[in-house]
């Protein structure tokens, strides 16, 4: 069974001091994606995650969790929302705690996390998030931990409502005062925690990076007119979804003499219900609509998109960096994506994949043209899509600048 601490406690507030930190080197090795044994590692760091879903985010905590025991380190999770993670993380019960936060402002979830601590022999925290931010601040402060906060996306742009932006970016503000060392996954986040006034030395650069796949084989589709788009994601607002299918039936109805045909398959659960049945009955009105299925939530993203000749991702906003771009990378499936902050940090256009403009359905569906127009051409992206994952983007290169910021914390 999962862990589950509930002593009662309060917040306390503090400041802290933050070592220099440098910028990691990349390495272009890989890992097992089997979860590896902890029991024998004498540095474990606690990570404090929200837990409900299993996407983008969580799937770099999965990932570390697998490789940071190369490097000394062990990761346990802490989860304030349980949910898929527990369940879908394929991580041993052992190293799994619930510690349920009835909202962001239950105040008995810190001194159940200082307890967690106190038991488990932890040296340093780790957050993903406003809400887990706010809370390992107060941890840190009861149990003199260092802990790390972690950006995967801008805060203050990671969805369509200002309300909840706002309060997430004062929440997210505060706790950054007393954080060691922030941790962002694209040189665009580095860029946007300057601006609000983190320092320079407090930043660590560490890109995402997903293990090394077996890419398919190119070739075998050269004289293929049949081309299989596809979008991945935990489908919410800022995905675009919107603007890809307004694309695609316009891509549909300007390919009727050309001889080219498409299918696009909808990967991923919705957010909410109400989301879903308004992508569905957008659907119906499409004159496209029976090249376009919906698949639902998957636990094998490789195998899917080996399925797929391009993967699609129309998002409206600032991404950190995409781990769904960086999975395609891995098995050779070129991308088209829009220009959004992160994104074009992975993807060059022309190269590993094509850039169209955010919130543009004919300019993104201008692109899917120019992408689908040649299989020579396609064949070339797959290839450089594949030989940069593997050269900039791997889970170990990961790892390790993030074992590399816990020996400086703690050295």
């Amino acid at each position: 069974m999962l862990h589950t601490f509930d002593p009662s406690g309060i917040f306390v507030s503090s400041d802290a001091t933050a070592p220099i930190l440098s910028f990691p080197v990349s390495s272009n090795l890989s890992a097992t994606e089997q979860p590896k044994q902890t029991a024998n590692q004498t540095t474990k760091i606690l990570h404090l995650i929200n837990g409900e879903f299993f996407s983008g985010a969580e799937r770099v905590q999965q990932l570390l969790a697998n490789c940071l025991p190369d490097h000394g380190y062990a990761a346990h999770f802490a989860m304030l929302k349980p949910g898929k993670f527990g369940k879908l993380s394929g991580l041993a019960e052992d190293c799994l705690h619930e510690v349920p936060m009835q909202s962001r402002w239950d105040r008995t979830v810190v001194e159940r996390c200082v307890e967690l601590v106190r038991l488990g022999g932890f040296a340093a925290l780790h957050a993903h998030t406003p809400r887990t931010a706010l809370v390992a601040a107060q941890v840190a402060r009861r149990t003199d931990l260092p802990w790390v906060y972690h950006v995967h996306s801008p805060t203050v742009r990671d969805s369509d409502r200002w309300l909840l932006n706002w309060i997430n970016g004062q929440v997210e503000r505060y706790s950054l005062r007393h954080c060691n060392a922030l941790v962002t996954v694209s040189q665009s986040l580095r860029d946007e925690m300057l601006r609000r006034g983190v320092t320079a030395q407090k930043i660590f650069v560490v890109p995402n990076g997903v293990s090394i796949q077996t890419p398919i084989v190119a070739s075998e589709r050269i004289g293929q007119r049949h081309w299989r788009l596809g979008v991945v994601a935990l489908f919410r607002a800022r995905k675009g979804l919107e603007v890809l299918l307004e694309a695609f039936d316009e891509l549909c109805n300007n390919s009727k003499n050309n001889g080219e045909t498409y299918q696009l398959d909808i990967i991923g659960s919705f957010e909410t219900e109400v989301y879903e049945a308004s992508i569905r009955k957008r659907i119906s009105s499409l004159s496209s609509r029976q090249f376009i299925r919906t698949s639902g939530f998957v636990t094998d993203v490789p195998q899917r998109m080996r399925e797929l000749d391009l993967l699609v991702l129309p998002s409206l906003f600032g991404e950190g960096m995409p781990m769904v771009v960086l999975e395609a990378l891995a098995c050779g499936v070129p991308i088209v994506a829009t220009r959004v902050e992160g994104t074009p940090e992975v993807i060059r256009h022309r190269s590993e994949g094509w850039l169209a403009q955010p919130r543009d359905p004919s300019d993104l569906a201008d692109v899917l043209s120019l992408a689908t127009a040649s299989r020579v051409k396609w064949a070339e992206a797959s290839a450089a899509a594949s030989r940069r994952q593997r050269e900039r983007f791997s889970d170990v290169a990961m790892s390790a600048a993030v074992a590399d910021v816990y020996s400086q914390l703690l050295g």
